[in-house]
C-alpha cells in the first residue's frame, strides 16, 4: 500500500514538473516582454528574454510550486525610468506574467478536451496528453491566482502599490519575512479557501467558454472539477 502510494506520487511528479518549468518560464517571459514593450531594455540585458527555466527559477518558489502547486520565481529586475507612464506600465508589467498562465491554462484545457474527445481511449499517448494538459490548467490557474495575492514579491503586491501607495510602507517593513511569511500560510493551508474558490471559479469559465467554442456539452464529464490549487 506505501509503496502505492509512493509510486503515485512518483507519477504526479513526473507529470506537474515539466508543466511547472513551462508555467514559470512564461510568466517571467511575459513581464520582462511587457516591459521591453514599454521602453525598457533591462530584462534583455539581464538575460531574462529567454525560454530557459533555468533563468528563472527560485529555489523556495519552486519546491513550493512542487509540493502545494502554487509558488513563485525569480522576479525580473526592471528599469521604470524608461515607461512613459511609471505607474501604469508597473501595473501593466506586473499583471503581465498572471495573464500569461491564464492564457497558458485556457489552451491547455482546448487541447485537454480535444484529446478526450478525439484521441481515443485505448491510446496511451492520448491518455498522457491529455494528463500533462490537465495538470497544466490547474497548475496555470493555481500560479496565475496565486502570484495576483498583493502580498511581496508576488505580483499583485505591485498592482496594489500603484494603487494604493501607502500600502508601500507595511511592505517595506516586511521585507526580511516576507518568504518565510508566504511558506507558513502555505504550509497551514490559510490560503487554501481563497485560492480554491477563485481558481475553481475561473477552471469552471474557461470550461464554459471551451465547451461552447467546441460545441460539447458543458454538463458533461469529459474534463474533471477544477480541483485542488494549495
Amino acid at each position: 500500500m506505501m509503496f502505492q502510494y509512493y509510486l503515485e506520487q512518483l507519477r504526479t511528479l513526473l507529470y506537474t514538473v515539466p508543466v511547472i518549468l513551462i508555467a514559470i518560464t512564461f510568466h517571467e517571459y511575459a513581464h520582462g516582454w511587457v516591459s521591453e514593450k514599454l521602453g525598457d531594455p533591462t530584462p534583455r540585458l539581464e538575460g531574462r528574454m529567454s525560454l530557459n527555466p533555468l533563468k528563472h527559477l527560485d529555489l523556495a518558489g519552486t519546491l513550493c510550486l512542487i509540493f502545494f502547486h502554487v509558488g513563485w520565481a525569480k522576479p525580473v529586475r526592471i528599469n521604470t525610468r524608461y515607461y512613459k507612464d511609471r505607474r501604469k506600465g508597473i501595473i501593466l508589467v506586473s499583471l503581465a506574467g498572471p495573464v500569461m498562465n491564464f492564457i497558458i491554462a485556457f489552451l491547455s484545457l482546448v487541447l485537454c478536451m480535444l484529446f478526450a474527445v478525439y484521441g481515443g481511449e485505448d491510446s496511451a499517448f492520448a491518455q498522457i496528453v491529455f494528463l500533462l494538459c490537465y495538470y497544466s490548467v490547474q497548475m496555470n490557474i493555481g500560479l496565475g491566482v496565486f502570484n495576483l495575492i498583493p502580498f511581496p514579491p508576488l505580483d499583485g503586491s505591485n498592482v496594489l502599490e500603484q494603487i494604493y501607495p501607502k500600502v508601500a510602507y507595511f511592505y517595506a517593513r516586511i521585507r526580511p519575512y516576507r518568504t518565510l511569511i508566504l511558506v507558513v500560510l502555505l504550509m497551514s493551508g490559510a490560503l487554501s479557501y481563497p485560492m480554491n474558490s477563485v481558481g475553481n471559479w475561473l477552471f469552471r469559465l474557461m470550461w464554459t467558454i471551451v465547451s461552447a467554442l467546441m460545441g460539447i456539452d458543458s454538463g458533461g464529464a469529459v474534463v474533471p472539477s477544477g480541483g485542488t490549487y494549495v
